[in-house]
Order: structure tokens, then sequence, then C-alpha cells
């Protein structure tokens, strides 16, 4: 059941410090939550927390971290309601996108319970000449020691997994900073984690303002940075993270292309609409630009504009409402100024464009300029820009012609332009048969250009929590 007040956690331990957060039915706008707030003192005693565990995280042995993963699964499963009903409230999240996410939040956790005691070492060859003979290489994974992660506000439970089962699966103590508007789902997590036999320290969940959590991402203390947001956020981090390492999950304005040779027309509308419009838009792989084949363009838009108008918007507690709000009324205005701008310069708006405090409405649009802010930003709203095409080559050059590169979506059942589409899209990930917004929790996952370094995926981000130690011994 959730509570109306919420402490943080430092060194695994609840600290009801204060209650100066306030987290806001996204909704309604009312006051949901009270949340502690930690300060820079409090980040630095979290940070030798963690120090101080590291010893005992990477002693345990992986079956024992493979326990405190399973137990989080099987609790998770109890409070799968209480998880669900935070997202709804604090994200505004529609309550069937809120269980999708919870039932990923446990499959990331299982996935990392597996992943646990996977992790293996090399035997080296080192016989290569004359002067080797007799030696023999052996080298094995270890933790590579304390992690600062921050996540975002608009997966609260999953981001936050795709950082903290990693972590404990390659066996790394961690500071979480979680977005201070959904801070909630993270410190549920928290309570889950402080049931286990993780040792004194191993975790601390710290919401915080960004002056107070500056050391997140200066102290030397810390090996490793994770941060999932904006790029502009991002990069300023990364410059100011020093010698630790550093992965970047950041922006995007995924495309999709959809060739003449596809003949499921409706299935890719219906998957584009989901893609595009599930949680307002507000996902780093939502569909904003939407590519067709010219001899297709007219029936597709049609069709796809009358889908788009029949998608109910409202209260996110509602099982049939498929629009919820966005994260704020800010960022809401933002997104209607974008699209003013747009149409102003000679877009044309086909459905939506009008905005009600928080919410709005999902919009589609054509002829749109490629120099405008809808076309080159991340729109992170439910917005969709519609363009055609006459050769595969030159829809490859415009999902290109982007300073981002997430993933993509190909709609194609001819292998041949599979094959080209995977040679030529600078993306992290090339989907075919279906939208880039797909993503499953154990596949390597992460952008290019301006959409980061390294890559998620829960094996992925357990091997950048890990570094080669090498052992060479000489025969007698």
């Amino acid at each position: 059941m959730l509570k109306d007040v919420y402490p943080f956690y430092l060194g695994s331990k609840p600290i009801e410090k204060n209650q100066d957060l306030e987290v806001f039915d996204k909704y309604t706008g009312d006051v949901a939550f009270k949340v502690a707030l930690a300060d820079s003192g409090d980040v630095d005693a979290a940070i030798s927390a963690a120090c101080d565990a590291s010893g005992p995280m990477a002693a345990m042995a992986p079956y024992e971290r493979q326990e405190v993963l399973n137990h989080c699964v099987r609790r998770f499963q109890e409070r799968f309601d209480e998880f669900s009903e935070s997202l709804c409230v604090e994200a505004g999240k529609p309550i069937r996108d809120a269980e999708g996410e919870v039932t990923r939040l446990i499959d990331t956790f299982r996935i990392a319970a597996e992943e646990a005691v996977r992790i293996e070492g090399v035997v080296h060859n080192l016989e290569i000449s004359p002067r080797a003979k007799g030696y023999t290489g052996m080298s094995r994974r270890v933790p590579v020691g304390p992690c600062s992660f921050i996540s975002p506000f608009n997966f609260p439970l999953n981001l936050v997994a795709h950082k903290v089962a990693p972590a404990i699966a390659a066996g790394c103590p961690f500071i979480l900073k979680p977005a201070s508007r959904t801070p909630v789902g993270a410190l549920l997590i928290a309570e889950v984690l402080a049931e286990t036999n993780l040792p004194p320290g191993a975790f601390s969940v710290l919401p915080s303002t960004r002056d107070g959590a500056k050391l997140f991402t200066t102290d030397d203390r810390l090996k490793l940075l994770s941060f999932t947001g904006s790029p502009d956020v991002g990069w300023d981090l990364k410059s100011k993270a020093g010698k630790k390492k550093v992965v970047l999950e950041l922006g995007g304005n995924a495309a999709c292309v959809l060739t003449e040779d596809w003949t499921e027309i409706s299935f890719a509308i219906d998957r584009i609409i989901f893609g595009a419009y599930y949680q307002s838009g507000q996902s780093c792989v939502s569909v904003q630009r939407v590519i067709v084949h010219k001899s297709i363009y007219n029936s597709f838009k049609n069709e796809f504009v009358k889908k788009v108008k029949e998608l109910k918007s409202g209260n996110p507690k509602d099982r049939e409402t498929f629009i919820g709000p966005m994260i704020t009324e800010a960022e809401a205005k933002r997104v209607e100024s974008w699209v003013e701008e747009a149409v102003s310069d000679g877009g044309k708006l086909l459905c939506g464009g009008k905005r009600d405090g928080a919410m709005f409405e999902a919009t589609v649009l054509e002829g749109i300029k490629r120099t405008s802010k809808l076309y080159c930003g991340e729109v992170f709203g439910p917005v969709v820009m519609l363009s055609t095409y006459s050769d595969f080559e030159d829809a490859l050059e415009e999902v290109n012609d982007s300073e981002f590169g997430l993933q993509a979506g190909i709609f194609t059942q001819d292998l041949f332009k599979t094959q080209k589409a995977w040679n030529t899209l600078d993306v992290g990930g090339v989907i075919i048969g279906d939208v880039p917004s797909w993503r499953v929790d154990n596949m390597p996952y992460g952008g290019v250009k301006n959409s980061g370094i390294g890559r998620e995926g829960v094996k992925y981000a357990i091997d950048d929590m890990l570094e080669n130690r090498l052992l060479v011994i000489k025969e007698r």
C-alpha cells in the first residue's frame, strides 16, 4: 500500500530526515507524496558507505547475489499493484502501461539473477614465442567498485532496474539519484533491497537537488557513472566525471520507414501508433518521424490519422486511457510551441495540436521542414511527422539526417533492404518489421552520435561494471 511520506536510503538504511520534496499527481496536479531530500553531506556519506561495502560486495558468492535478486523478483511480484499505482500517480502513466513497466522491472531483475552466476574468466595462450614458453595466463572479471547512477522520470522503475540489478549481479555497491519528479518507484525498490542480505552500505537511494548531487559526478571514489536523460545534461556530466568510466543513454528522434513491399499496413499503423503515443511519447525511442513510400502514402496517412483521432486521452487510472498527462504543464507548453512554430513555417497539421494543462493531444503533421525544432530535436511528446519517399536509399538518408542515433524501425519484407538498412543506418539498433520503440531487457541497447555511449541490457551493463584481472604463472 502506498504511503504519504517516504524516507531516502543512505547506506542501506531509511533516513526520515525531512519531507522537503513534494511529488505531484501528474493528472490532478495535487501533492501525492512527500519525500525526504538528501543534501551534499548525505551524498558524501553515501559514497563513503559504498566504499566500505566494496570489499564485502565483491566477496559475495555469485549464488548469494543471485539470491538477493531472486528475493527482489518475488517481492516485486507480490507488490505488483502497489508499484503499478505509484507509476500511474507520480509519472501520469496510463495504468496498462504502468503494469507493463512493472512486468519489465521483474524481467530485468530475473535476467540479472540468471547472469549473476555466469560471470566467468578466460585462460590465455601466452606461448606465442620462445621467450613465453612455459607461461600460462588466466584472467577473471572483478567488480570495478562503487558506482553512481542517475535515472530519468519517464521509466521510474525499469530504467532504475537497468542500473541497479546489473550492479548487484556484478558485486558493485552503488548510489542512485532518481528523478525528482518521480522518486517514489526507486524508493519502493530500496524498500525491497533493505530486506535482503546485501552488506551494510551497499546501496543508497538519494533524491536530491542538482547542486546537492554534484558528487554523483565529480567524486573520484566512484568508479563508474551511468546516466540516462537529456543530451545536454549527459555530455556535461561526462566532461566533469574525471577518471571514472561513463555510460550515457540519451535522447533520440526515432524514425520508421514503411516500404512499398510491406503488405500488413494495418499492423504497421497499429504498431506506429503504439510506438509514437504510448506514455504520451515521453520515451527516447518514441516514433517521431514516419517515412512512407509514395505509392502507399495517401492510404497510409488517411487510415493513420483516423486511428490517431480515436485514441482516448484522460485519467491514467482509467483502463481505457491511452494518452495521459505529460510530466509537467511546462513540457506540454514546449511541445505546443514547437508544433505551432512548425505549422507557421509551412507544415500541415493533420490532427491534434491542442493542449489542456499538462494534457497534449495526439498530433500528426506533414510537410515539416528539416530545419525545424520539431524535426531536428527530440519532441518527447505525442507528436508524429509524416513524409514520403521514392527511393529506399533516400529514405535511409532521411533517417540518418539527425544528430541522434538510437534505434530505427523498417517495415519491409525484402531481405536485401534489411541488409542495406543494417549496413547504412547510423543507429544503435535496427528493428525490422516493428517500431524502434521495441525493446526487450536482455538485448544490447544504446545509441551513437548524440544518443549516448555504451550499452544497456543486463549482460552488457554488467560488463561495464567489471574489469579484467590477469594472473600469469611460469612453470617450474
